[in-house]
Formats: C-alpha cells, sequence, structure tokens
C-alpha cells in the first residue's frame, strides 16, 4: 500500500483549528435554517467528485458545560451512526470528541429529523470493520490517518 504524502505544513498553522472552527458554526448556522437542504452534503476534498452526508452533532463542554454543534460526515451501519474524529489529520483528537467521552449522552441531526444518541468509541474490531466503509464514503479519511500520529477514533452513535 503506498505511503501518503506528508502533512501539508500550512495544517499546522495556529489558525487552521480557528477557521475550522467559523466554517463550523456557518455551516451548522445553514444546516439548521434549511433543515439540511443546505449543508447537508461535504463536497470539499474527496468529497468533491462523491459528496459525503453530512449531519448536525450536539455536545456540551466537559469544562465548561457549554452547548456545542458541530457538523460531521457520516455513514450508517443498521441504526447506528458512524462519524470519525478526524480533524483533517491534526495531531489532536477534536473538542467534540473528548467531550462525548466525558459525556456520550447527546442528540444528532440528519436533515430535519433529530434524535437522541449515546456516543461509544468503536473497539478495534469494529473499527476494523467500519474503517474501509468510511474510505469508501470519503477516501481523505485515509489520507487523514496517515498523517496523524494518533489512532483516529471511530465513534458509534447508537440510538438511546
Amino acid at each position: 500500500m503506498p505511503t501518503p504524502p506528508a502533512r501539508p505544513a500550512q495544517l499546522d498553522s495556529p489558525l487552521v483549528p480557528k477557521v475550522f472552527k467559523y466554517m463550523a458554526k456557518a455551516q451548522t448556522w445553514v444546516y439548521r435554517r434549511t433543515r439540511g437542504r443546505v449543508g447537508g452534503k461535504w463536497r470539499l476534498g474527496a468529497g468533491f467528485r462523491k459528496p459525503v452526508p453530512t449531519l448536525l452533532l450536539d455536545h456540551r463542554g466537559r469544562k465548561s458545560g457549554k452547548a456545542f454543534t458541530v457538523p460531521l460526515l457520516y455513514i450508517t451501519d443498521g441504526a447506528d451512526v458512524i462519524v470519525v474524529a478526524s480533524q483533517g489529520g491534526l495531531p489532536k483528537h477534536p473538542q467534540w470528541y473528548l467531550n462525548l467521552v466525558a459525556q456520550p449522552d447527546t442528540q444528532l441531526q440528519i436533515r430535519a429529523e433529530r434524535r437522541p444518541v449515546r456516543a461509544a468509541t468503536a473497539t478495534a474490531e469494529e473499527r476494523a470493520r467500519l474503517w474501509p466503509r468510511l474510505i469508501a464514503a470519503y477516501a481523505d479519511f485515509d489520507k487523514y490517518q496517515g498523517w496523524a500520529e494518533r489512532e483516529i477514533p471511530v465513534v458509534i452513535l447508537r440510538p438511546a
């Protein structure tokens, strides 16, 4: 299997997390107001040719207690919804993931439908089964894993 190219140096800029944050806020705002008609498909990177469905995931700050929402790419696995804590291959886990580890009971929104879920990090066996499906949905996840020195968590959102 070929080695992925090195992570672009510009990803190490302190501006990148801020850009991610403001892009997520804008996408969340549009998604909510259009009930997912706008912002419901990711069309950047590998999603340009093959758009990927997007959901909104609520989470509560583990320290602040504040409510947050983040847009994420997803696939389904039966009744479960699967998301990836890739953060574009950055070195650290995204805050939403750390918040879900601390408080796994939350809600998601797919298009106009909101539903309660309980988050769990996939076991090694679950990740091995789901990872090829995630790569098939959005090939850049594989590139991000190649860039990251951490194992990128796969999160299973089960109906609560």
